[in-house]
């Protein structure tokens, strides 16, 4: 089965440090996965404007997995010093038992555009850490690259979830069977371009949810760059909170 969410169905937050499209929305849950998608919880889009940010605030129980698509992005937290994510890079936090964090663009030029995917743990009150990775153009090229695994494996950043995380940047015509074993399911994101999942059309800014099925399988029909989870079952702890 598959459930859309359409670009347009996102929430549009522009705010006064950032612009924010919100794939799921904790206080409107009127229609199917607003409040997220198993231990997904959080699918953000966001732009940050030159030498603009987010203050200072509390976070805890959350797998916070950042991607810079284009310029960079500073944060800080309670636990660790200045770090600088730039365009290509992803970095994991895990919030766990609290800590402060602040995001900025430290460009007094450029924009930032930058994407957050929020993973409920499968532990509450974990030992704050934070990482990054650089994962080529070439290496999300023609295949899903895996960013983002419980175990770390092939270089990827290590998340307290059941969920992998990958990045894939496809040519006009490629088509991806991405296998889902048994009671796993699947949400994938357009970033850029356009897709042919079963008989839909996703465009940028699109989501579905991919449940009960074989595989993930989806064709580009344009130069097209996706965002793929493939979710286990929820190994639950309360939901995370800002």
């Amino acid at each position: 089965m598959i459930t859309l969410r359409r670009a347009v169905e996102r929430r549009h937050d522009l705010r006064r440090r950032q612009e924010v499209w919100l794939t799921f929305d904790a206080v409107d849950r009127s229609t199917p996965h607003q409040g997220g998608f198993e231990p997904l919880e959080v699918l953000n889009e966001e732009r940050f404007p030159p030498a603009a940010g987010v203050p200072r605030h509390f976070l805890h129980d959350a797998e916070i997995v950042t991607y810079v698509r284009e310029g960079e992005l500073a944060y800080e937290t309670s636990t660790s010093g200045p770090v600088v994510i730039r365009a290509g890079e992803f970095s994991r936090v895990t919030a766990g038992r609290g800590l402060h964090v602040a995001e900025r663009n430290p460009s007094r030029v450029d924009w930032a555009h930058v994407y957050q995917i929020w993973v409920r743990p499968s532990a509450t009150g974990l030992e704050p850490s934070a990482e990054k990775r650089r994962f080529s153009a070439a290496q999300r090229r023609g295949a899903p690259c895996l960013v983002a695994s419980p175990d770390g494996r092939d270089g990827s950043l290590r998340i307290h979830q059941d969920a992998l995380i990958y990045s894939a940047l496809l040519d006009p015509g490629q088509h991806v069977v991405h296998e889902l074993a048994a009671g796993r399911r699947a949400w994938l994101h357009v970033v850029k371009g356009e897709v042919v999942l079963g008989q839909e059309l996703l465009l940028r800014g699109d989501g579905a949810g991919i449940t009960g099925e074989r595989a993930a399988s989806f064709t580009a029909r344009a130069a097209s760059e996706l965002l793929l989870l493939d979710l286990g079952a929820d190994e639950a702890s309360p939901p995370a909170r800002g």
